[in-house]
């Protein structure tokens, strides 16, 4: 079976395309078949793909050797905020299933399966066409292996770490911010900083880390995972990381980064796991933080939004799309 993975990632535009692509790739590979990823992306994703059947092409501009390359595939999956609808429609014509990742109804997708995994999916209202199918809502979230199987969360007591990730690139500059307002006003508590590969402000996060600040640097799918379950509550961007941390159950107070983030952000705010604070550049976003925080503190508080989470994100979405496809 020719299985083939079409995406984008880069220093400039992130890597959660990536990630979540990685996730079908495992769901397939579980399956006893490697489909081949295609990445429009640069040097630094490599890291990202070991031990992965990958080719970086800049597809966008080689569309001819792309379409060449896929002709009479079995299967294409397409995840991508960059490719226009003819480039679907010419895809879609020439494999014998084309699955589409979506995030917001970006086009009127052509024959084919629509995946949108996003807590808001259902809210969409996608138009229903003769040979596309519609798959939606987190049981269709595609996660990384190592949140398919998730031990039980400790809810503690009191609150005694916090988790701070905002993806590969914290292109906002986040990171820094917020451990400095955690270093003045929770020096006690423990902080456990995400540093991505694409990171430019190392050097300011090192500047406002206190001896309970453990910077951990480029972790993989099992690290993170264990830092989740280690954190009583994470400060987070809108991103698929949010899937992760309800997986696991961690309170998650969430920061929208991007315009594309805030359904994600407000679809879980209306759940109840979310303590959504608003905009990167609000002016009195770390006043709604600390409100948040002391609102987390409640251990109850955290007992309901660890399960909330979890009732909505079960670890399998990205087995039930293999399922569905193959």
């Amino acid at each position: 079976m020719k299985v083939f993975i079409i995406t984008e990632g880069s220093k400039n535009i992130g890597f959660g395309h990536i990630t979540r692509c990685f996730s079908l790739y495992q769901a397939f590979e579980e399956r006893k078949i490697i489909p081949e990823f295609i990445i429009n992306g640069d040097d630094i994703i490599k890291d990202l793909l070991k031990n992965i059947n990958y080719q970086i092409l800049n597809w966008l501009d080689e569309k001819s050797r792309l379409f060449k390359k896929v002709k009479d595939a079995n299967i294409a999956i397409i995840d991508s905020y960059l490719a226009d609808i003819s480039f679907y429609n010419t895809l879609s014509d020439l494999v014998r299933l084309a699955v589409y990742i979506d995030d917001a109804k970006r086009l009127d997708y052509p024959r084919g399966i629509v995946v949108n995994g996003g807590i808001h999916a259902e809210e969409l209202n996608y138009s229903k066409k003769d040979g596309v199918k519609y798959l939606l809502g987190p049981k269709y979230i595609p996660l990384r292996k190592e949140f398919w199987e998730v031990s039980e969360k400790k809810i503690k007591e009191k609150v005694e770490s916090i988790m701070i990730t905002f993806g590969g690139d914290d292109m906002r500059n986040m990171t820094p911010k917020i451990l400095e307002f955690l270093r003045e006003n929770y020096p006690e508590l423990k902080k456990n900083v995400i540093v991505g590969k694409a990171f430019q402000n190392i050097d300011e996060i090192k500047k406002n880390a206190d001896k309970n600040t453990n910077l951990i640097y480029y972790p993989d799918a099992k690290k993170i995972k264990e830092i989740m379950l280690e954190s009583d509550i994470a400060i987070s961007a809108g991103g698929q990381t949010l899937y992760e941390l309800a997986r696991v159950g961690v309170p998650t107070i969430g920061i929208c980064v991007a315009e594309n983030q805030l359904r994600n952000v407000k679809g879980w705010e209306k759940t109840g796991f979310l303590e959504y604070v608003g905009w990167y550049v609000e002016n009195n976003l770390i006043q709604k933080i600390y409100n948040s925080i002391r609102y987390l503190e409640d251990v109850n508080v955290r007992k309901s939004k660890c399960k909330i989470g979890k009732e909505f994100v079960d670890g399998k979405g990205g087995l039930r799309i293999y399922e569905v496809i193959v």
